[in-house]
């Protein structure tokens, strides 16, 4: 009897080369990208940014320092996107798509609308990669205190008195009306 294995090699080697797509296998990020999204009265805004997560660390004031600019999330540079003129802080900020940056304080958080859009968060040297020169508008608010904590990093657009973006990350939040 003759041997079936050198027909059964060339019959599944090729087979084996047919389903693999060359495409590396992704893990999942460790901090996964997220979408905020806001909808009403013909106003849409998005908010597209990383989560990462506190896992225990001292944030504020540790992983993302005071006084200095963050990316304001995680991975690529936190986007604003809105489809009419906003007023913010008693600034126009025009309908457009902008890079969302902020300035935490240990009291009030600087938050900035930028019109550049940026492929990461950092530049080699591990800094923001954000642009002065590049802001649009950039409000201050006060940072309220949480009860309780918020494990990972979110940005919700809520829809109060008149919509509003909200950062919530472990025990402090900031919000900044959008008119």
């Amino acid at each position: 009897m003759k041997n079936p294995l050198p027909t059964l090699a060339l019959v599944t080697v090729p087979l084996l080369f047919a389903f693999h797509t060359g495409t590396p296998v992704q893990k999942p990020r460790a901090s996964p990208a997220a979408t905020a999204t806001y909808n009403k009265d013909g106003l849409k805004m998005e908010v597209h940014y990383g989560r990462p997560y506190k896992k225990g660390r001292v944030i504020f004031g540790g992983l993302v320092p005071y006084d200095e600019v963050w990316r304001t999330g995680a991975n690529e540079a936190a986007t604003f996107e809105t489809n009419k003129d906003l007023t913010i802080g008693g600034k126009t900020l025009p309908a457009g798509k902008y890079t969302l940056w902020t300035i935490p304080h240990e009291k009030t958080w600087e938050v900035i609308f930028n019109k550049k859009m940026y492929p990461w968060g950092v530049n080699e040297k591990g800094l923001a990669s954000r642009e002065a020169e590049a802001d649009a508008v950039s409000v201050t608010v006060p940072v309220e205190i949480l009860p309780e904590e918020t494990e990972q990093f979110t940005i919700d657009l809520q829809d109060a008195k008149v919509p509003t973006l909200v950062l919530s990350w472990d025990y402090m939040q900031v919000s900044v009306p959008l008119q």
